[in-house]
């Protein structure tokens, strides 16, 4: 009896030191083609994370560049093994994942393109309700004036408010950017000769205009939204305080689920919640422990700094894992919804 239970522990001991041994080699960074640790596996994400540095991003744009690369990876990671068992035939994922890819280089200012936004900056971001900036889209700015002006929010509400109005702003951004990178490839689709190829670019326009139609639809819910709650106000049994969180929600109750189906998805989107949250509370540790580390560069004292760089390194590491796992918990409740939405519709 001891022999079994001395065996049954030896081998319980030798999976769980193989588990932790195969999760740590899979954590360890790839190695490039000259030997050294590199950040991704793929090289044209490399490329842009390297030029990324030398471009000086502020610390949370660049942890926030650093997860889109990271979900960029894992995407075309799967795809490569679609394309080797044939299931990409049209072409359509890898005309998705190029666009995906174009639209973080843009939204980065990595696209060529002279970029005519604001220069960033290292200050930390007011929290209380003060706007010095617009939200460089008329129809926001007149209703976050109104709102803001009406009496009807307190203080918190109106933080509550800005962040969805910034939100909005942001969608509104990709939006764009997806639309230039629509136009772009019609530029392209004119010049091509072989009927062949025209059919297959024919394609992969078709589906960036489905994209297309399909964000203007979310920005015209969104800004209803918006609407509606500068002139109501925020209901009392609100289920979640998070815009994108907000917008799941709403867009699987669109989605004809049973009741069943709701509560089960209310209960991970409450969890998803909380690590978006926990993201935000680490992008300002982050912008503190840079301003922090600014400092001590001024006063000299080497060992001092290299204490305030090791625990600035580890926060801007614990930021972008977090920022991954955030990112990809969001894609994937994104197509969970999409999905459960579509097998609805065709019952």
């Amino acid at each position: 009896m001891k022999l079994q239970f001395f065996l049954v522990t030896l081998c319980f001991g030798i999976g769980v030191m193989a588990g932790k041994y195969s999760r740590e080699l899979n954590e360890q960074k790839p190695i490039g083609s000259d030997g050294q640790s590199v950040e991704f596996r793929i090289a044209k994400l490399n490329q842009v994370w390297e030029k990324a540095k030398r471009m000086q991003l502020s610390p949370v744009r660049q942890t926030e560049l650093h997860s889109d690369l990271k979900i960029q990876e894992k995407d075309e990671l799967q795809w490569k093994k679609l394309k080797v068992e044939g299931l990409d035939e049209n072409g359509e994922k890898e005309a998705q994942l190029r666009r995906s890819f174009n639209v973080i280089l843009t939204k980065y200012g990595m696209d060529g393109k002279r970029d005519t936004r604001p220069l960033e900056s290292n200050h930390l971001k007011d929290h209380d309700t003060k706007d010095e900036d617009t939200f460089d889209d008329p129809r926001l700015d007149k209703l976050w004036n109104k709102a803001k002006s009406s009496g009807k929010f307190s203080n918190e509400e109106l933080v509550s408010l800005k962040r969805e109005f910034q939100h909005h702003k942001d969608k509104i951004q990709e939006y764009n950017i997806l639309m230039d990178t629509v136009n772009r490839a019609e530029e392209v689709h004119k010049n091509v000769i072989s009927p062949m190829e025209g059919d297959a670019k024919e394609h992969v326009l078709h589906q960036k205009h489905k994209d297309l139609k399909h964000k203007m639809r979310d920005l015209n819910q969104g800004f209803e939204r918006l609407r509606r709650l500068s002139h109501e106000g925020f209901t009392e049994d609100s289920e979640f305080q998070e815009p994108r969180v907000i917008e799941l929600w709403e867009a699987a109750r669109r989605a004809n689920l049973s009741e069943d189906e709701l509560d089960s998805l209310k209960e991970e989107l409450h969890h998803f919640e909380t690590k978006v949250e926990k993201h935000s509370h680490y992008k300002e540790q982050l912008e503190l422990s840079h301003q922090k580390l600014r400092h001590v560069e001024t006063l000299g004292d080497k060992e001092h700094i290299k204490r305030t760089q090791e625990k600035y390194n580890t926060l801007a590491e614990k930021t972008r894992e977090i920022g991954y796992k955030m990112k990809k918990h969001l894609q994937d409740l994104s197509n969970k919804i999409s999905r459960a939405g579509l097998e609805h519709n065709e019952l």
